[in-house]
Order: structure tokens, then C-alpha cells, then sequence
């Protein structure tokens, strides 16, 4: 059986380093916010090439601390607009939500899964004052292009890169430092992920690293000194130290990904099967590699039958779900036509060659 995602064999390839910082964690006495954690965030803002990397508890909670610290700062206000991706997993829309703001759903580009700055323009109101951009798959949103758009209109441009770890634009810039602030999750199924919940957030201005930090742990800077109304939000010393091991094979493990999914663009040829969108550049890390097929049921049934398994991501809109029932009668046809068809396939550093061909021929047999 092909597995969707090897977990196992993914960290396995890093047993005897894990097993090693486990004990210098076991050995060191210090638990929560120690020298794991800040290594962590040092190297993380060095790989992404941001002034600030901020370890927080997981992706949503990231998300809702840069919204919350943006009120906090007065860049935002209580009930501002934030527009965002209609096809966006539902963290997305829940951070927003979460800190008293609202959403304003806008359609992707139906060839890249992402939205365009011409799109987002047309929802622009006086009530927006922030774009959530998501690099959906693991594929960068037209950054530059949303990044003038905001510029021009005064509005806050955050990243939810929660699936983009690595990630470059044209310019060489990485996800999380193409725009005010970027949220990213380290779950453990994410191209660096950790071996639990962890999230971060990085970003470039030192007054909004400074609040976020401060209302990730309580709402205080100082201990048992609390200057804001703070949350516990802190990331696991643990897991930080776990990460600090895997970021260092990140670029490694992207480029696998590419690789395969050049193989997959390439030798995949089913006229059943809708393939994603795909540059050639490193502006994806291909953290899932997603076709879209009208049967789709009969579509992984088949590959299951076949050995090989599948997943979707996702097979239920935001403004779809129950939790979300003020949004239900919007009309976004691209959105539930994604959603429905959708299917991700087999992509990961540790897929072997015999693998990858086994899918190829698995799927371009499919009728």
C-alpha cells in the first residue's frame, strides 16, 4: 500500500537526532520558553528572511494573535472587513471571526487554487482594511502583484502560510516575508512539521512582534507583570527544538516534493484528470500535490483498490459548513466546484521512485 503520508518513515529519517534533544530536554530542567525556543525563532526568521519569528501554540492561534495584536496596535477595529479566500481551509475564516472582524469571501483563480490582486480589487470597500492571502498547497498567492494592491489602498496584507514553508516568490522572497505579517503551522503532516501542535508567526515590524510575543504568554513581557490581556499561546519548548532539527532538511524535502510533482505534470496524462497549475519555479513546496476529477469517489476508490491511497483537501467550503450558517447563501461556484472535485495524491520526501511511477500508471489507467 502507497500511503497518502508516511509519517512514520518521514520523522524515522531523524530518529537518532530526536531521541538525542529529547534527552537534552529531559536533562535541561527548563521546559516552556527555554533555549529550544528561542534558537527556534531565531533560525526560523533567519530561513524566512524576517527581522521576527514569534513561536506560538499552533497556525489558528497565530492567526488569531496577529488580528488580535493588529486591535491591540489600532491598525484594525472591531468589525472590519478582512477579504480572504472563498477555498481556504476554515482556519482561515475562524481567526477572522475570532477577533470580532469579518470575513469577506472572494473566489480563486480556478487554474491556481489561489486569488488574484484583480479579483480582490472588486471587493475592496472603505470597510476592508486587511487581505488574508493564502498560499493554498503550499503554492504562492501572486504576491507581488496582492502586496501593490494593498499598498495602494492602505490595507494590511497577511499570509496564511500555514501550507508554504520554504516557498519563494520571483524576487527570492520566502513565504512569511511578503507581507505585514504571516501566520505558519507546524502540524505534523506540514512540509516542516513538528511532531505535535506548533505554530509562528513572523513578520518585520517590531512593534507587532513585540505585542504578539507579549499576548502568546499571558500578556506580559515581564513575569507576573501583565500589560495586556493575553492568552496562553506559547509554543512547546519541545516541539521547537523538534523543528529546529527538521528545518534544517526543509529545502531538501521541497525540492523531493517538486520533483515528484514534475514527474506527476509530466507523465500524467488522463483526460479525466485536471492537474494543477504549476510555474516550474520554487513558488510552490508542493506540500500537496491536488488533480480535480468529476467522479471522485469512483476516482479513489479505484486508487485504493489499486494500493495506493488518497485524500481531499477539502471536501466541505467554509461558507458550506454548519459553524458558518450566516454564509450558506453565498454564491461561489468555483469554490464548491474545487471542493467537489478535488482529490490530493500521494507527494512526499520519502516516496520512492517504483512509488511515484505506480501512481503514474495507476491513474493515467483510470476510466
Amino acid at each position: 500500500m502507497i500511503k497518502f503520508l508516511d509519517l512514520h518513515k518521514i520523522n524515522a529519517r531523524f530518529g537518532v537526532q530526536l531521541k538525542a534533544e529529547f534527552q537534552e530536554f529531559l536533562d535541561s530542567g527548563y521546559y516552556v520558553l527555554g533555549k529550544g525556543t528561542t534558537t527556534f525563532e531565531t533560525n526560523y526568521a533567519n530561513y524566512c528572511g524576517t527581522k521576527y519569528c514569534v513561536g506560538v501554540s499552533n497556525g489558528l492561534d497565530a492567526l488569531i494573535l496577529v488580528f488580535k495584536a493588529y486591535l491591540q496596535i489600532g491598525k484594525l477595529s472591531k468589525g472590519d472587513e478582512v477579504i480572504v479566500p472563498a477555498n481556504t481551509y476554515v482556519a482561515s475564516i475562524l481567526s477572522i471571526i475570532q477577533a470580532g472582524l469579518k470575513p469577506v469571501f472572494v473566489e480563486p483563480n480556478s487554474a491556481t487554487f489561489n486569488c488574484e490582486a484583480s479579483t480582490i480589487k472588486k471587493y475592496i470597500t472603505s470597510k476592508t482594511k486587511a487581505i488574508l492571502t493564502v498560499h493554498l498547497y503550499g503554492q504562492l498567492a501572486d504576491s507581488e502583484a496582492i502586496s501593490m494592491l494593498a499598498q495602494q489602498h492602505g490595507l494590511l496584507l497577511i499570509e496564511d502560510a500555514a501550507q508554504a514553508h520554504g516557498a519563494e516568490n520571483a524576487l527570492g522572497k520566502r513565504a512569511g516575508n511578503i507581507s505585514n505579517a504571516a501566520a505558519f503551522s507546524f502540524y505534523p503532516s506540514k512540509n516542516l512539521g513538528a511532531l505535535g501542535e506548533a505554530g509562528a508567526v513572523t513578520t518585520n515590524d517590531d512593534e507587532l512582534a513585540k505585542v504578539v510575543s507579549e499576548l502568546r504568554n499571558y500578556g506580559s513581557e515581564k513575569k507576573y507583570e501583565n500589560v495586556r490581556l493575553g492568552v496562553n499561546n506559547r509554543i512547546d519548548e519541545l516541539q521547537a527544538r523538534i523543528l529546529n532539527i527538521k528545518l534544517q532538511h526543509l529545502d531538501a524535502d521541497n525540492e523531493r516534493r517538486r520533483d515528484i510533482a514534475k514527474h506527476y505534470l509530466s507523465k500524467i496524462k488522463n483526460k479525466k484528470i485536471t492537474l494543477p497549475f504549476y510555474d516550474g519555479s520554487k513558488n510552490h513546496n508542493f506540500h500537496l500535490f491536488v488533480v480535480l476529477v468529476d467522479n471522485r469517489k469512483a476516482f479513489m476508490d479505484y486508487l485504493l483498490d489499486n494500493g495506493i491511497q488518497s485524500s481531499i483537501h477539502y471536501p466541505k467550503p467554509p461558507h458550506k459548513q454548519k459553524a458558518l450558517q450566516e454564509f450558506l447563501e453565498l454564491q461561489l461556484p468555483i469554490t464548491e466546484h474545487i471542493h467537489r472535485n478535488c482529490v490530493s495524491l500521494p507527494i512526499s520526501p520519502v516516496l520512492t521512485e517504483a512509488e511515484v511511477l505506480k501512481v503514474i500508471k495507476t491513474v493515467n489507467a483510470f476510466r
